[in-house]
């Protein structure tokens, strides 16, 4: 199960999930809370978290089951959905995505957990980011965007506009209402509020890696706003505390999460205190009195009733389903697996590689799952026989460089392999790092996951006494995105059809920390 900043005598410590959930937006319906993020490419999408304490958080679906465009049926690495928004209005949750080739989606549900409706396109638009809506009191409605500089040569500027009241078109062009060039470069990411009057944009600047919280006001919803910086690394390690949503308790504390960039963890989130001083958020602690303030690594837990819950990482593959946690490289085909077909068993089917070089970077069914920690193990029961020859299936730490552990059939049984690319996204080689021949029968698969991304692989055929294979890897993240752990079924471009599965039994992951 994913880590989760622990209690310990009415205390919590970040981070609050050592996973990456980017780009968070939450909202308090009543007792609950509820979080969304980016899923870029990674079907299904838009993750929906519940919490109840704000620091121990589940996995109650995905408000998309399909990003909607054809383009979107084979890998699309850093595309998709990018800085969701979400927010409850006229009984419904609401959450807006931008995608930067496509536009402003919007999807909503009377149940947080589903069904949600289609995405609909509020606006067709090349480089509109991170949408967030504003219902306001006179009925009115604002959304409120960023610009990717990628795709329309510009950026740190943030526009609001007028919106249908039923949440369903944008109204005009709209109206720049900050422009960040000079002292808050990179703004975006914005979050939309309404706080006692006053109008207030919640943006990070200066980049994922660097930045900081910046946080604009105004009397009116269009301007003048003035800026300040309310949250900032200073003399902790917490880099570039960044994009993230405010909410309030029943009992009107104030609250913030926010994603820290990790590297190979991909955005995992911390869990900051807010206090209001002459209607501006202090975020953190301010130990020099400037009123920037600094991440917290332990602090008094919010004021609300313990809540029991985790997100899991290991699966039986028991159930009619997957475990929400996994997620696929584009949108899912039904030929791709079985769950049915030996019950008790995920069936992968080894798909022909999309082009000669067979990289795992292409292959749409790849399933994988965030990192769920700092420190993980994960191992891999399943059987290879019915593979067939050029075919290949196993266990893979998956980013930019990847490393998996596979299993294909030779005439004398099983052969493994420990198989290594590096610069996948750019065409990097595949190299075989070590191999060994195996009976065909069930093997278990294990990567060891040390801090710092340190990978070790290691096989066992009698699931008790494992055997390192090869040296060790160090983990890179994905395109906008953390490293994964994944399990696949591919064959060689033009491989033979129909083509033929490896069935894994289980995944089981420990948490080592």
């Amino acid at each position: 199960m994913l880590a989760a900043g622990g209690l310990a005598q009415g205390t919590y410590t970040n981070p609050i999930l050592h996973a990456d959930y980017s780009d968070p937006d939450l909202i308090r319906v009543g007792g609950d809370f509820y979080m969304i993020s980016s899923s870029f490419n990674h079907v299904p999408g838009l993750p929906v978290l519940h919490s109840r304490d704000l620091i121990h958080w589940e996995l109650i679906g995905h408000a998309l089951p399909r990003l909607p465009a054809p383009l979107y049926d084979r890998p699309q690495h850093g595309r998709g959905v990018w800085a969701p928004g979400i927010r409850y209005h006229a009984g419904e949750y609401w959450i807006y995505y931008g995608d930067p080739d496509l536009g402003l989606f919007m999807v909503k549900a009377k149940d947080p957990a589903g069904p949600w409706t289609p995405p609909l396109l509020v606006r067709e638009a090349k480089g509109w980011i991170d949408p967030c809506p504003l219902w306001d009191n006179d009925g009115r409605a604002y959304l409120v965007h960023a610009w990717a500089k990628s795709r329309v040569g510009f950026n740190s500027i943030l526009t609001v506009h007028r919106m249908s009241p039923d949440g369903t078109r944008i109204l005009d062009e709209g109206v720049t209402v900050f422009d960040g060039h000079e002292s808050h470069p990179t703004i975006e990411g914005p979050k939309f509020y309404k706080r006692e009057g006053w109008y207030y944009i919640f943006a990070p600047a200066g980049g994922v890696k660097t930045g900081w919280q910046t946080v604009l006001r105004s009397a009116s919803v269009y301007g003048p706003y003035e800026a300040r910086i309310v949250l900032a690394q200073g003399s902790t390690g917490v880099n570039g505390p960044h994009q993230g949503g405010w909410v309030e308790t029943p009992d009107g504390e104030s609250w913030f999460i926010h994603f820290q960039d990790r590297g190979a963890w991909g955005r995992i989130l911390h869990l900051q205190p807010v206090r209001w001083r002459e209607g501006w958020p202090l975020m953190g602690v301010d130990p020099d009195g400037d009123s920037i303030g600094e991440p917290v690594l332990r602090h008094p837990a919010p004021a609300l009733p313990p809540f029991a819950a985790s997100i899991p990482a290991s699966d039986e593959f028991a159930g009619p389903a997957m475990g929400l946690q996994w997620q696929w490289q584009a949108n899912i085909d039904s030929a791709w697996y079985s769950l049915t077909e030996a019950p008790g068993f995920l069936r992968l089917y080894a798909l022909p590689a999309p082009d000669s070089t067979g990289s795992l970077w292409l292959q749409p069914n790849l399933v994988a799952q965030k990192f769920p920690s700092g420190s993980f193990t994960a191992t891999v029961r399943m059987t290879c026989s019915s593979l067939k020859p050029g075919e290949r299936a196993g266990l893979v730490i998956f980013g930019t460089d990847y490393a998996c552990l596979t299993l294909g059939t030779q005439a004398e049984g099983a052969l493994l392999q420990l198989r290594i690319r590096r610069a996948a996204d750019t065409g990097g080689e595949e190299r075989v790092e070590a191999e060994a021949p195996l009976p065909s029968t069930p093997v278990s698969l294990r990567v060891e996951v040390a801090p710092g991304g340190l990978c070790t692989f290691s096989f066992s055929t009698d699931g008790e006494h494992f055997n390192p294979v090869g040296g060790p890897f160090t983990a890179a993240a994905g395109k906008w995105v953390g490293a994964k752990v994944g399990l696949f079924a591919a064959g060689a471009a033009g491989g033979l059809q129909p083509c033929g599965y490896a069935d894994f039994d289980y995944i089981h992951v420990k948490v080592n920390e």
